[in-house]
């Protein structure tokens, strides 16, 4: 038994901190108080949910007025629209119903209140018999297979 040590020291060492650890709120109050210098930096929309983000520019885009706005179907198309429904005796569900679209829609165009959609015009000329489009609006729409002068 004499030549077992009773002296010998034992070090207790804590394990070094993890890099989350040293991110955290109590970690740099904690470095404040002891005087050391900190850097700290917020990210914008950092860890934030993607699909719900908004871009930098969504406040912007809210100032701006006349610039981003879609363009509207003019007024003289809407009353081509209704001038070419009313020679046929239809009512504006009659001409929605003719080229399945919503009464609504056909109301928007008139109003010049739509977005202007390529199909939707197409099936309105097609279905009134007048073009819409291009610059001989209001002439009569060439029937199918008939030659062009």
């Amino acid at each position: 038994m004499n030549d077992s040590d009773w002296d010998t020291v034992t070090y207790l060492r804590k394990k070094p901190q993890k890099s989350s650890q040293l991110k955290s709120e109590q970690a740099v109050n904690q470095a404040r108080r002891s005087g050391l210098q900190i850097e700290t930096s917020s990210k914008y929309g950092a860890g934030g949910n993607k699909q719900h983000s908004t871009s930098l520019n969504t406040a912007k885009l809210d100032r701006e007025t006349e610039e981003l706005k879609h363009e509207k179907v003019s007024q003289d198309v809407g009353r081509l629209i209704q001038q070419g429904r009313q020679a046929k005796g239809w009512t504006q569900k009659d001409l929605a119903t003719r080229i399945s679209e919503k009464p609504q829609v056909i109301q928007e165009y008139e109003q010049g209140k739509a977005v202007p959609n390529q199909n939707v015009l197409g099936k309105i000329e097609r279905a009134i018999g007048l073009r819409l489009r291009g610059k001989d609006k209001g002439q009569a729409l060439q029937p199918p297979g008939a030659k062009k002068k």
